[in-house]
């Protein structure tokens, strides 16, 4: 049986996503990735999950879409669980940057030209060089198998034609990495490195998979519905600040005072979000605001939180 919160959203669900839908009417879906301009513009899904594995639905859950830069998330995860934090953040910092996500401006003015955040392409791209594995093919398979547990999904995999045409238009990228390494931030071979990221972008989900991962880190690293320990504690404390600071942009300030939640955003239109020990909830909407994020999903996540007072402030 529904607790009573929860039968409250299901009935409350539809209408809030209706509500915010109107809002997807005044973005426009990512373009400068080719493969992500085929996306529906008027989507809207969200589905919630919570920690007794009750769920709710609403809109267009069930669109799959890639995860872009959601997986930084769990990609910094896997970094420190792989190398430690002294490692990780002696290459990447832990402050946010007040600039586009794939700007390289404070690479060059602000010493020692670490990236500010492992949320920022660059920082990403260099959190990605660190994952362990003897090769780009066994650093991705490390990362897919590792978003699998999370996702409780064995069927997770790439989007190849949305990998090749990140690859293939990723000259911005290519010439953070490049920068990178010529100030010996980043090792090994630009183009190795940057196939692991390009990869776990790619990688793709539906909302259920994105509040399943979020309920890992909402119930501090274990999968309340399998009692299964899959993060360490301390590194989910790390990302979720991350996400409060970092999560959406440099919307992040705004987001955490309109909606007061952690979350990561992506540029297909997902939204990674979570009640700290309650809910794990993913969102999509692929029509975008100036900021990268998704115009009503970032709207319907505003509603939802000031209707059930869920802000962490």
């Amino acid at each position: 049986m529904a607790s009573p919160e929860m039968k409250s959203i299901r009935q409350q669900l539809p209408r809030w996503l209706e509500t915010s839908l109107p809002c997807a009417t005044r973005g426009n879906v990512a373009s400068y990735i080719p493969e992500l301009s085929k996306a529906p513009h008027n989507a809207l899904g969200i589905t919630l999950l919570s920690a007794t594995g009750e769920s709710a639905s609403a809109g267009d859950c069930g669109l799959r879409f890639t995860m872009q830069s959601i997986s930084k998330v769990f990609t910094l995860i896997l970094a420190l669980m792989d190398n430690g934090e002294d490692e990780v953040f002696s290459k990447v910092g832990m402050e946010p940057t007040g600039d586009n996500f794939n700007s390289m401006l404070k690479l060059e003015l602000v010493r020692p030209g670490i990236p500010f955040n492992p949320m920022i392409n660059a920082g990403a791209i260099t959190v990605s060089s660190l994952i362990r594995g003897s090769s780009p093919e066994e650093k991705s398979e490390r990362i897919l198998h590792f978003f699998k547990d999370l996702a409780g999904n064995d069927r997770l995999d790439y989007d190849m034609e949305v990998y090749r045409s990140e690859s293939d238009t990723g000259n911005l990228n290519r010439s953070i990495s490049f920068f990178l390494k010529e100030n010996g931030v980043l090792s090994g071979d630009v183009e190795e490195v940057l196939a692991v990221y390009f990869r776990h972008c790619s990688i793709v989900v539906d909302c259920a998979d994105l509040a399943r991962m979020a309920l890992v880190l909402a119930s501090n690293g274990t999968d309340p519905l399998t009692g299964k320990q899959l993060i360490p504690r301390r590194y989910v404390q790390i990302a979720k600040t991350f996400m409060t600071t970092c999560g959406m942009y440099n919307a992040s300030g705004e987001f955490a005072i309109q909606v007061g939640l952690p979350a990561k955003s992506g540029v297909s239109g997902g939204i990674l979000t979570l009640v700290p020990e309650r809910y794990g909830i993913g969102v999509v909407g692929p029509a975008l605001n100036d900021k990268g994020n998704s115009y009503a999903g970032v709207h319907l996540l505003q509603t939802i939180s000031r209707e059930l007072d869920w802000s962490m402030f």
